[in-house]
Formats: structure tokens, C-alpha cells, sequence
């Protein structure tokens, strides 16, 4: 890929274009948010593929149960929304080193599908939990490289004084191979940057209680979520979509960017200089109320 049509690629794309979903939907209350954000984008965005993402906290016994919770939770806001797509299982386990990949049917639908695109046409792969199953995809076939955008929530802003957010941590290994393997790559930073997108109790109760569906459904989850600060003013944090905003983002109308170098993330939660770096896209401010307005819209429409 010459490095005129690699900046290409790291501008917002025009046009109608396909798009896969890579989410650990079951994690927190935002991947769903992104779900349908990105399905409401209808007009612009193709969706093509939803992959389940691999997490391990609290909420799950180890990685695969993980995916397998968000298999079936994508599976749930996808019959809340009346739509069919095509998910697929992730990876079972997170990567042990940096060049060897997770095998799982999303890694290798991912490396397939990269087939049939092309620098000048490349399918854009959003992710929103650990990367493991887009990492991996990129080691199984290099042409993945080549024909996606790959446009990653993950990592801390650099400003901030740690890298080690928790799709980073959870597979330092996947996101080393991202960041390492040329691919057109947008970052979009959580502390630092996305935390601000955030969504109130009184928000939910002017815009999405009883408005549609799925726009209930979202913010009864996101109000249980949050019931134990019920007797306090709360914001909500809705991070992943400004991962699918970014596709959506012409004239910069809902986040700032700029192109840097890439870096190299490191296991000790930072980010190292990497000489051989290419370029990168790198979100550095969102526009909070103009997303909100978009995604409450496109969310409430029935």
C-alpha cells in the first residue's frame, strides 16, 4: 500500500460502505449502545459480520465464557431490534504472544472476507473490546492488513499517565500485533478522551424511556446498572460508540483527530516510540452533545 492511498484510508470514508463488529457485548452496557447505533446508521453503514469478543472480569468465569455471554447478548439486542445478522463466535482464550494468532470462526471470517476487498475497497473492522479476534485475523492472512480499516476503542489517551485500559490489559499481545502490523489504524483512547461522552438518568428518562424498543431496553439496562447510585447525580459513560461514530464523523462534526506515527504499546501500560511506525489516525476530543444528538435520533426511530 503506498502511503498516499494509506492516508486515504485514515479519512473519514464517503459513501456507502461494509462494516464488521467486533464487541464483548456482554461486558458493560455500552457495546449495545454500539450495536444499534451502528445497524440505525443503516443509510451509510453496511453491516456484514458482528463477531463476539473474548473478556474475562467479574462478570464471567474466564475468556470464553465471555464471548460466549456476548454471543448471546448480541444475539438479545438483535430480537429486540427486529433484525438478522451474521455473528459469529470469537476467540476462547486471549493471546499468548504477540505473532501467534487465537484460531476461532471470527479470525478466520475475518481473514476470508479481507479477500474480497481492497486498499481502494476495504471493509472497516470497528472493535470494542480486547482485539484478540482482528489480531489475530491479521496473523492467519496478511491481506488483511491491506484491504480493512481497522478502527479500535481501546487504550488510554497519551496524555494520560497509563496505557492499561481494559481492552488493552486483557490482550496486550493482540493489541502489540495490531499496532504492529500496518494496518490503517484508527485509535479511539478511552480516559482522556472518550470518558466524557457520558449519558445521565435524566437523559434517559426525557429521551429513551418508552420512545422505541431498543432505545427502552438500553436505558432500563443502563439505569439497573447504575442503581446503586440512584441517590446521587450519575453520568454513564457510553464509550464504544464513538468507535462506530468515527465512520459516521464528516467534517469532524463528532470528535477531533490527527494523524501521528504509530507507537508500540508495552506491558507496562505505556506507549513506546516505534521508528518504523506508519501513520495512524488518533481521536483526541469528542464532541459530546452532537453525538448524543445523532445517536439519540437514529436510536429512537422505530
Amino acid at each position: 500500500m503506498t502511503i498516499e492511498q494509506r492516508l486515504r484510508n485514515l479519512e473519514v470514508p464517503k459513501g456507502k460502505i461494509d462494516v464488521v463488529l467486533d464487541t464483548d457485548a456482554f461486558n458493560e452496557v455500552d457495546d449495545q449502545f454500539a450495536i444499534a447505533y451502528l445497524l440505525r446508521s443503516e443509510e451509510k453503514l453496511n453491516t456484514v459480520a458482528i463477531y463476539a469478543a473474548p473478556f474475562f472480569n467479574w462478570l464471567s468465569k474466564d475468556a470464553e465464557d465471555g464471548m460466549e455471554k456476548s454471543y448471546n447478548e448480541i444475539l438479545k439486542v438483535l430480537s429486540i431490534m427486529g433484525e438478522e445478522q451474521n455473528v459469529i463466535k470469537g476467540s476462547r482464550s486471549f493471546m499468548s504472544e504477540d505473532d501467534v494468532p487465537v484460531i476461532s470462526d471470527a479470525a478466520k471470517d475475518l481473514a476470508e472476507r479481507a479477500e474480497h476487498y481492497s486498499p481502494e475497497n476495504p471493509l472497516y473492522v470497528v472493535a470494542t473490546g480486547a482485539i484478540t479476534n482482528v489480531a489475530s485475523a491479521l496473523l492467519i492472512n496478511p491481506k488483511v492488513a491491506e484491504n480493512t480499516v481497522v478502527v479500535w476503542l481501546g487504550g488510554h489517551g497519551q496524555h494520560y499517565f497509563h496505557a492499561g485500559e481494559f481492552n488493552m490489559r486483557s490482550d496486550y499481545s493482540a493489541a502489540r500485533a495490531v499496532f504492529k502490523s500496518g494496518v490503517p489504524f484508527v485509535q479511539v483512547p478511552c480516559f482522556g478522551v472518550s470518558h466524557c461522552f457520558t449519558i445521565s438518568r435524566p437523559d434517559f428518562e426525557k429521551w429513551f424511556i418508552n420512545k422505541s424498543p431498543i432505545a427502552h431496553y438500553l436505558a432500563d439496562n443502563t439505569i439497573r446498572d447504575m442503581g446503586y447510585d440512584n441517590d446521587r447525580p450519575w453520568g454513564r459513560v457510553i464509550w464504544d460508540v464513538i468507535a462506530v461514530a468515527w465512520l459516521l464523523n464528516e467534517n469532524e462534526r463528532f470528535m477531533k483527530t490527527r494523524i501521528i506515527p504509530t507507537p508500540i504499546p508495552t506491558r507496562d501500560s505505556q506507549y513506546a516510540m516505534n521508528h518504523q511506525g506508519l501513520p495512524m489516525r488518533y481521536v483526541y476530543f469528542v464532541e459530546r452533545d452532537n453525538l448524543l444528538a445523532d445517536l439519540i435520533e437514529k436510536l429512537t426511530k422505530e
